[in-house]
C-alpha cells in the first residue's frame, strides 16, 4: 500500500507518517517546509518538497492521500485572507482532482472552527469550502472523500512559538521560561483538546472505507476552560486581551465517529501535563 501526506513534515502530519510507516505503508510526503520542520522527518519516508497548488503530474499514484497541508490558525487569516483562500481551498481542489485522475482515496483534515461559523475568520471560511470542494469531487466525479474535522490537537511536536503555535504550546514554553501563563479574554473560552495519537488513529480508520464526503469529528466529547487548562500547570497566570474571530466553545459529538469507524480516543489532556510536568522536574 503507497499514500501520500501533505503537510507530512507537520506537527500532526509528522505522527501520521510515522504511523503508517509502522503499520507497514510506503509513504510519500508532500511539504513546502514552510512550517513544516525538518527535525520531524521520518528516514524512511520520501519527501517531495512542493507547493499544494503546483503542479501534481509528477507524482505516483496512490491507495490513499492524505490532504493535512494548509495555512494554519485562525488569527494569522486575518492578515492573509487571499493567500489563506488560494492555499486552503486552491491547493485542496488541486489534489482532489489529482486523486479523481489517480483513483485515490481522498482524506482531508477539516478544521472544528466550522462549528463557530465559516464566515468568523478566513481561516474557519477556507477549511469550510475545502470540504465542500471534497463533496463536489466526491458527488460529481466519484472520488471517495472523507472529511475529519480536528478539535485542538496537542502532542509532542506542537509548535510552542510563533503565530502558528498551540496554547498548550505556549503553556509548556512559558513554564520552561518561568513566565505567566498568558490567557486571552477571561479564560472561560473552552476547548475539547485531543490528543495527536488520537487524531492519527482516526484518520487511518477513515481510510479504511470508501466515503461520499462523509464528516468525522475527531475529538474527545469533553472540555475544559482556559482556566482549567491553566491550573493543570499550577503556574502563576495573565491576563490579556481577547483576540477576535476565535469560538467561546469547541466540543466534539463523536458519536457518528464511534458508530461508523470505531473511533476511541483514549488520552486525556490531564495525564499528558502530568507527565510533561514529572519530565521537567
Amino acid at each position: 500500500m503507497k499514500v501520500l501526506v501533505t503537510g507530512g513534515a507537520g506537527f500532526i502530519g509528522s505522527h501520521l507518517v510515522d504511523r503508517l510507516i509502522l503499520d507497514g505503508y510506503e509513504v510519500d510526503v508532500l511539504d513546502d517546509f514552510s512550517t513544516g520542520q525538518n527535525e520531524n522527518k521520518n528516514s524512511l519516508a520520501n519527501y517531495i518538497i512542493k507547493d499544494v497548488r503546483d503542479d501534481l503530474k509528477s507524482l505516483g499514484t496512490y491507495d490513499t492521500i492524505y490532504h493535512l497541508a494548509a495555512l494554519a490558525r485562525i488569527q494569522p487569516s486575518f492578515d492573509n485572507p487571499m493567500k489563506t483562500v488560494d492555499i486552503n481551498v486552491g491547493g485542496t481542489a488541486n489534489l482532489c482532482n489529482y486523486a479523481y485522475k489517480t483513483n485515490a482515496k481522498f482524506i482531508y483534515a477539516g478544521s472544528s472552527s466550522f462549528y463557530a461559523g465559516p464566515y468568523l475568520n478566513p481561516y474557519a471560511f477556507s477549511k469550510w469550502q475545502g470540504e465542500e470542494v471534497c463533496k463536489m469531487f466526491s458527488s460529481v466525479y466519484g472520488v471517495s472523500c472523507a472529511i475529519a474535522r480536528f478539535f485542538n490537537v496537542y502532542g509532542s511536536r506542537h509548535l510552542c512559538e510563533g503565530p502558528y503555535a498551540t496554547v498548550i504550546g505556549i503553556f509548556e514554553r512559558q513554564m520552561l521560561e518561568q513566565t505567566s501563563l498568558t490567557i486571552t479574554g477571561d479564560g472561560e473560552q473552552r476547548r475539547d483538546f485531543t490528543h495527536v495519537n488520537d487524531i492519527v488513529s482516526g484518520l487511518i480508520l477513515m481510510s479504511e472505507e470508501r466515503w461520499n464526503g462523509d464528516i468525522f469529528n475527531l475529538g474527545t466529547g469533553t472540555n475544559y476552560s482556559i482556566n482549567e487548562l491553566a491550573d493543570m500547570y499550577g503556574h502563576k497566570k495573565k491576563y490579556i486581551p481577547k483576540r477576535p474571530g476565535e469560538a467561546q466553545i469547541t466540543l466534539a459529538d463523536i458519536s457518528e465517529s464511534r458508530q461508523k469507524i470505531g473511533y476511541a480516543p483514549s488520552e486525556d489532556i490531564k495525564d499528558y501535563i502530568q507527565n510533561w510536568l514529572k519530565n521537567i522536574e
